[in-house]
Protein backbone atom coordinates (compact mmCIF):
# COMPACT_ATOMS: atom_id res chain seq x y z
CA UNK A 1 0.00 0.00 0.00
CA UNK A 2 1.41 3.14 -1.29
CA UNK A 3 0.29 6.99 -0.65
CA UNK A 4 1.55 9.11 -4.34
CA UNK A 5 2.40 12.46 -3.78
CA UNK A 6 2.00 14.99 -6.51
CA UNK A 7 4.39 14.15 -8.59
CA UNK A 8 3.31 10.55 -9.05
CA UNK A 9 6.53 9.73 -6.09
CA UNK A 10 5.50 7.20 -2.76
CA UNK A 11 5.48 9.37 0.18
CA UNK A 12 5.66 7.55 3.26
CA UNK A 13 5.09 10.71 5.57
CA UNK A 14 1.47 11.05 3.80
CA UNK A 15 0.40 7.38 4.30
CA UNK A 16 2.73 7.73 8.40
CA UNK A 17 0.38 10.56 8.98
CA UNK A 18 -2.96 9.58 7.48
CA UNK A 19 -2.89 12.60 5.26
CA UNK A 20 -3.24 10.96 1.58
CA UNK A 21 -6.72 11.39 0.69
CA UNK A 22 -7.99 8.11 -0.49
CA UNK A 23 -7.80 8.93 -4.17
CA UNK A 24 -3.60 9.25 -3.56
CA UNK A 25 -3.62 5.85 -1.83
CA UNK A 26 -2.80 2.78 -4.41
CA UNK A 27 -2.56 -1.46 -3.78
CA UNK A 28 0.41 -2.23 -5.98
CA UNK A 29 0.46 -6.18 -6.47
CA UNK A 30 3.97 -7.48 -6.97
CA UNK A 31 4.06 -11.29 -7.06
CA UNK A 32 1.09 -14.29 -6.92
CA UNK A 33 1.59 -16.84 -4.41
CA UNK A 34 -1.37 -19.26 -5.08
CA UNK A 35 -4.26 -19.08 -7.68
CA UNK A 36 -7.59 -21.27 -7.20
CA UNK A 37 -6.13 -22.80 -4.47
CA UNK A 38 -2.49 -24.18 -6.64
CA UNK A 39 0.38 -23.28 -4.30
CA UNK A 40 2.62 -21.20 -6.57
CA UNK A 41 5.63 -20.76 -4.23
CA UNK A 42 7.62 -23.56 -5.76
CA UNK A 43 7.85 -21.70 -9.32
CA UNK A 44 10.59 -19.13 -10.59
CA UNK A 45 9.48 -15.76 -9.79
CA UNK A 46 9.87 -14.78 -13.21
CA UNK A 47 6.80 -17.39 -13.83
CA UNK A 48 4.64 -16.24 -10.95
CA UNK A 49 5.05 -12.75 -12.63
CA UNK A 50 3.91 -14.06 -15.79
CA UNK A 51 0.87 -15.77 -14.47
CA UNK A 52 -0.14 -12.53 -12.06
CA UNK A 53 0.20 -10.52 -15.00
CA UNK A 54 -2.25 -13.08 -17.07
CA UNK A 55 -4.78 -13.84 -14.52
CA UNK A 56 -5.10 -10.96 -12.72
CA UNK A 57 -8.03 -8.44 -13.91
CA UNK A 58 -7.23 -4.86 -12.40
CA UNK A 59 -11.02 -3.01 -12.72
CA UNK A 60 -10.07 -0.23 -10.27
CA UNK A 61 -7.33 1.89 -10.94
CA UNK A 62 -5.88 2.30 -7.78
CA UNK A 63 -4.78 -1.04 -7.56
CA UNK A 64 -1.50 -1.42 -9.91
CA UNK A 65 0.64 -4.29 -10.74
CA UNK A 66 4.33 -3.12 -9.63
CA UNK A 67 6.39 -3.52 -13.22
CA UNK A 68 9.91 -4.40 -13.22
CA UNK A 69 12.79 -3.81 -15.23
CA UNK A 70 16.04 -5.73 -15.94
CA UNK A 71 19.39 -3.45 -15.99
CA UNK A 72 22.81 -2.99 -14.57
CA UNK A 73 22.83 -2.17 -11.06
CA UNK A 74 24.63 1.26 -11.86
CA UNK A 75 21.99 2.37 -14.06
CA UNK A 76 19.02 1.34 -12.06
CA UNK A 77 20.73 3.36 -8.96
CA UNK A 78 21.37 6.45 -11.04
CA UNK A 79 17.79 6.06 -12.18
CA UNK A 80 16.17 6.14 -8.43
CA UNK A 81 18.89 9.02 -7.28
CA UNK A 82 17.64 11.25 -10.56
CA UNK A 83 14.21 10.84 -9.56
CA UNK A 84 14.55 11.21 -5.74
CA UNK A 85 12.98 7.40 -4.59
CA UNK A 86 13.96 5.76 -1.91
CA UNK A 87 15.69 2.96 -3.14
CA UNK A 88 14.88 -0.50 -5.04
CA UNK A 89 15.01 -4.20 -4.61
CA UNK A 90 16.35 -7.04 -6.48
CA UNK A 91 15.07 -10.04 -6.95
CA UNK A 92 16.80 -13.46 -8.25
CA UNK A 93 14.44 -14.08 -11.13
CA UNK A 94 14.76 -18.09 -10.88
CA UNK A 95 13.95 -17.95 -7.21
CA UNK A 96 11.16 -19.84 -5.91
CA UNK A 97 9.34 -17.99 -2.36
CA UNK A 98 10.49 -18.95 0.84
CA UNK A 99 7.83 -18.01 3.38
CA UNK A 100 9.35 -16.26 6.31
CA UNK A 101 12.98 -16.41 5.17
CA UNK A 102 15.16 -13.32 4.15
CA UNK A 103 17.41 -15.39 1.97
CA UNK A 104 20.17 -14.30 -0.47
CA UNK A 105 17.55 -14.36 -3.60
CA UNK A 106 16.75 -10.78 -3.01
CA UNK A 107 18.35 -7.84 -1.83
CA UNK A 108 16.84 -4.30 -0.42
CA UNK A 109 19.10 -0.93 -1.25
CA UNK A 110 18.27 1.87 0.17
CA UNK A 111 19.96 5.73 -1.32
CA UNK A 112 20.41 7.49 0.92
CA UNK A 113 21.11 11.79 1.61
CA UNK A 114 23.62 13.40 3.04
CA UNK A 115 24.69 16.46 4.36
CA UNK A 116 26.59 18.53 7.79
CA UNK A 117 24.85 19.11 10.69
CA UNK A 118 26.08 20.68 13.90
CA UNK A 119 26.23 18.74 16.57
CA UNK A 120 24.73 20.60 19.84
CA UNK A 121 24.37 17.77 22.34
CA UNK A 122 24.76 14.04 22.98
CA UNK A 123 22.71 11.75 25.30
CA UNK A 124 25.31 9.88 27.52
CA UNK A 125 25.50 6.25 27.07
CA UNK A 126 28.46 3.38 28.02
CA UNK A 127 31.31 4.93 25.70
CA UNK A 128 30.80 8.13 26.11
CA UNK A 129 27.46 8.94 24.29
CA UNK A 130 24.21 6.82 23.22
CA UNK A 131 23.01 9.27 20.32
CA UNK A 132 24.26 12.61 19.29
CA UNK A 133 21.62 15.67 19.05
CA UNK A 134 21.51 17.69 15.98
CA UNK A 135 20.99 20.57 13.14
CA UNK A 136 21.22 23.52 11.16
CA UNK A 137 21.49 27.32 11.38
CA UNK A 138 18.63 29.31 9.87
CA UNK A 139 20.16 32.86 10.40
CA UNK A 140 21.45 33.04 13.52
CA UNK A 141 19.48 30.22 14.98
CA UNK A 142 20.53 26.80 15.63
CA UNK A 143 17.43 24.14 14.29
CA UNK A 144 16.91 20.71 15.98
CA UNK A 145 16.60 17.93 13.36
CA UNK A 146 17.55 14.70 14.90
CA UNK A 147 19.42 12.41 17.46
CA UNK A 148 21.35 10.53 15.57
CA UNK A 149 21.93 6.91 17.25
CA UNK A 150 23.15 4.66 13.99
CA UNK A 151 26.74 4.68 12.33
CA UNK A 152 28.31 4.12 15.15
CA UNK A 153 30.79 1.36 17.12
CA UNK A 154 32.30 1.21 20.57
CA UNK A 155 35.69 2.52 19.09
CA UNK A 156 34.55 5.12 17.07
CA UNK A 157 31.97 6.01 19.64
CA UNK A 158 35.00 6.74 22.23
CA UNK A 159 36.70 8.85 19.68
CA UNK A 160 33.80 11.09 18.83
CA UNK A 161 33.48 11.43 22.50
CA UNK A 162 37.61 12.50 22.83
CA UNK A 163 36.53 15.66 20.56
CA UNK A 164 33.33 16.75 22.11
CA UNK A 165 33.12 16.40 25.90
CA UNK A 166 35.29 19.69 26.12
CA UNK A 167 32.68 21.28 24.20
CA UNK A 168 29.79 20.62 27.68
CA UNK A 169 27.73 23.50 27.94
CA UNK A 170 25.00 24.42 30.51
CA UNK A 171 22.14 25.43 28.11
CA UNK A 172 20.50 24.15 24.97
CA UNK A 173 21.88 25.89 21.81
CA UNK A 174 18.56 24.81 19.51
CA UNK A 175 15.39 27.10 19.89
CA UNK A 176 13.35 24.66 18.82
CA UNK A 177 13.32 22.49 22.09
CA UNK A 178 11.90 21.04 23.63
CA UNK A 179 9.29 19.46 21.08
CA UNK A 180 5.35 20.20 22.47
CA UNK A 181 4.16 18.16 19.26
CA UNK A 182 3.33 14.61 20.18
CA UNK A 183 5.21 11.73 17.90
CA UNK A 184 2.90 8.73 16.97
CA UNK A 185 6.05 7.02 18.25
CA UNK A 186 6.61 8.89 21.50
CA UNK A 187 10.02 9.75 19.56
CA UNK A 188 9.99 13.73 20.74
CA UNK A 189 12.14 15.77 22.28
CA UNK A 190 10.08 16.95 24.82
CA UNK A 191 11.33 18.91 28.70
CA UNK A 192 11.24 15.42 30.45
CA UNK A 193 13.99 13.90 28.08
CA UNK A 194 15.99 16.93 27.90
CA UNK A 195 16.77 16.42 31.54
CA UNK A 196 18.76 13.41 30.11
CA UNK A 197 20.70 15.09 27.95
CA UNK A 198 24.28 16.96 28.14
CA UNK A 199 24.57 20.43 26.11
CA UNK A 200 27.37 21.35 24.34
CA UNK A 201 28.67 24.62 22.59
CA UNK A 202 28.09 23.89 18.76
CA UNK A 203 31.51 23.79 17.47
CA UNK A 204 31.61 20.29 15.75
CA UNK A 205 30.21 19.52 12.54
CA UNK A 206 28.94 15.51 11.86
CA UNK A 207 28.38 14.35 8.21
CA UNK A 208 25.26 12.56 8.44
CA UNK A 209 23.28 10.31 6.08
CA UNK A 210 19.44 10.26 6.19
CA UNK A 211 16.49 8.95 4.36
CA UNK A 212 14.14 11.84 3.75
CA UNK A 213 12.78 15.14 5.62
CA UNK A 214 9.92 14.53 7.08
CA UNK A 215 6.94 17.18 7.08
CA UNK A 216 8.02 18.49 10.73
CA UNK A 217 11.40 19.21 9.11
CA UNK A 218 12.89 16.29 11.18
CA UNK A 219 15.15 13.49 9.49
CA UNK A 220 13.91 10.10 9.21
CA UNK A 221 16.50 7.24 9.60
CA UNK A 222 19.49 8.93 10.05
CA UNK A 223 23.29 7.95 10.55
CA UNK A 224 26.34 9.35 11.66
CA UNK A 225 29.41 9.00 8.74
CA UNK A 226 32.08 10.81 10.58
CA UNK A 227 32.95 14.33 11.74
CA UNK A 228 33.82 17.55 9.67
CA UNK A 229 36.89 19.38 10.87
CA UNK A 230 36.98 21.19 7.43
CA UNK A 231 33.63 23.10 8.36
CA UNK A 232 32.24 26.33 10.25
CA UNK A 233 29.41 25.31 12.10
CA UNK A 234 28.16 29.14 11.04
CA UNK A 235 27.86 27.34 7.34
CA UNK A 236 25.83 24.82 8.09
CA UNK A 237 22.22 25.49 6.56
CA UNK A 238 19.30 23.01 5.51
CA UNK A 239 19.71 21.72 1.93
CA UNK A 240 17.02 22.47 -0.41
CA UNK A 241 14.94 19.58 -1.14
CA UNK A 242 16.20 17.22 -4.20
CA UNK A 243 19.26 17.99 -3.34
CA UNK A 244 21.16 14.40 -3.28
Amino acid sequence: MVAVDDRGHPNFNLLQNFRAEASRIHYYIFDLLCWKGRDLTCLPLIERRALLKALVVVRDKRIRTAEYVEAAPTDLLAAVREQGLEGLIGKQKDSHYQPGKRSGAWIKHRVNRSQEFVIGGYFPGPHGFDSLIVGYYDGDELMYVARTRNGFVPASQRQVFSKLKHLAAPNCPFVNLPETRRSRFGEELNAEKMKKAVWLRPEAVAQIEFLEWTEADRLRHSKFVGLREDKNPRSVVKEQAGEP
